[in-house]
């Protein structure tokens, strides 16, 4: 459903966001995420660019969350790293199709419609907040 980027981001963020209030090192996060710390130097730099994660350079820096764990949305993280792909024209390039799509890629599009919408309708803040026996990152 999603790329394995795209997972370790939010895997991140949520880590992150279960702490909003202190900055914590790559090597605490991939520890805690269960992330190669090579991968996820590559994603935490990503996150920033996406202006969701700030980097505090320094001995006592780290990462941490750039806005309120309520105002970002799961759909703000995956369209950071590796956005949720639409289909707009014929894969196939059949020209008979135009700007039309055949059945098979409509419902394919509606399908990735229907999850960015759910991934824009989540917050981080929910998926922290979330009632249940299990946190969001089982440690």
């Amino acid at each position: 459903m999603i790329s394995q980027s795209a997972e370790y981001a939010l895997r991140a963020v949520v880590c992150l966001a279960e702490d909003a209030d202190s900055r914590m090192s790559t090597t605490r996060i991939a520890a805690a995420t269960k992330v190669p710390p090579g991968y996820l130097s590559k994603v935490l730099q990503a996150l920033a660019r996406g202006g969701l994660v700030a980097s505090v350079p320094g001995r006592i820096g780290g990462f941490r969350l750039s806005r309120s764990p309520a105002e970002m949305t799961v759909l703000d993280v995956v369209n950071a790293v590796d956005p949720v792909q639409r289909i707009t024209t014929c894969p196939l390039g059949l020209g008979a199709h135009g700007a039309r799509l055949c059945a098979l890629h409509r419902r394919l599009d509606e399908a990735a419609v229907a999850v960015e919408r759910a991934f824009g309708a989540t917050t981080i803040a929910e998926l922290v907040g979330a009632p249940g026996p299990i946190p969001a990152l089982c440690r």
